[in-house]
């Protein structure tokens, strides 16, 4: 099955003392999948994964793969402990996800023989698909195409989350999918299937015509573009989760060492859902 489509990273809400709110995140499930997105991604970035510990993450595992039908379920599962990915990878399976979404690892700045040791591994902890997250600014190391190349010979490594810029490439036996919001539309013109978004919790129906409409999907992008802006307006997933709060879902704060955005970046977010006649009046 490709992967593909708009792939939903959903924020984790937490309650009022910081645990994972399992309510509210199943409410939001339930409203990315009506309102746009073709699947979800549980426990990643977006979801402060790092900030997770393991029984966290497999309840969300869990209540994903309950709560969302036949919608793709993506287990954030990588590390730079090659050796925890693969545990986390294992107990995703056993919860019974359609794949695991693991990052290249990080601080470690492993080689490239380093690098597909560490899918290899991963990759025979599952007989899931494996989505390779290639996110330099996060990770430090790039994989470059040729290496990304090698590593779609690797039984069950299925497709890319591309957060490069530069140099997109569809690779042959490997789903493309787009790592950014404002690189859905080169993306998709580039040979992509889709992508892990984060502004689809927003504007997910118009994220979804930027793969149905291709003849519209420049002009969906332009018109998203403030949107891309203003949620880029500091590190992710802090603009995200405080404008998904200000749109009306209760999905409560964040984790150190995320914090609550400043009086200016809250006011561009309010901004931006008002222009969009998204912002809670609640």
């Amino acid at each position: 099955m490709p992967i593909g489509g708009v792939l939903t990273a959903m924020v984790t809400p937490f309650d009022a003392d910081g645990r994972v709110d399992e309510d509210a995140a199943v409410a939001l499930i339930n409203h990315l999948l009506e309102n746009g997105s073709d699947g979800i991604v549980v426990a990643a970035t977006t979801g402060e994964g790092p900030t997770l510990d393991d029984e966290e993450k497999v309840r969300l595992f869990e209540l994903a793969v309950a709560e969302s039908g036949d919608a793709l379920v993506v287990a954030g599962t990588g590390s730079n402990d090659t050796a925890h990915s693969v545990h986390l990878t294992e107990r995703a399976t056993e919860a019974g996800v359609d794949a695991s979404l693991v990052v290249t690892p990080y601080y470690n700045k492993p080689n490239p023989r380093g690098i597909r040791a560490h899918f290899e591994a991963c990759a025979k902890a599952t007989d899931k698909p494996i989505v390779v997250y290639n996110i330099p600014s996060r990770c430090v190391v790039d994989i470059p195409n040729d290496l990304l190349r090698e590593l779609a010979q690797i039984e069950n490594v299925s497709a890319v989350k591309q957060a490069r810029t530069e140099d997109i490439e569809a690779i042959d036996g490997m789903d493309l999918l787009a790592g950014n919001d404002d690189m859905l539309a080169r993306t998709l013109d580039a040979g992509g299937t889709g992508g892990i978004l984060v502004a689809s919790h927003l504007f997910g129906a118009e994220m979804r015509r930027m793969i149905d409409e291709p003849e519209n999907r420049q002009e969906i992008h332009e018109s998203l573009a403030d949107a891309f802006r203003a949620l880029s307006v500091t590190t992710n997933p802090m603009p995200i989760k405080s404008a998904v709060r200000m749109a009306g879902h209760p999905v409560g704060g964040f984790r150190l060492p995320m914090v609550e955005l400043s009086e200016e970046e809250q006011a561009e977010i309010r901004a931006m859902l008002e222009r969009h006649g998204l912002l809670s009046s609640v």
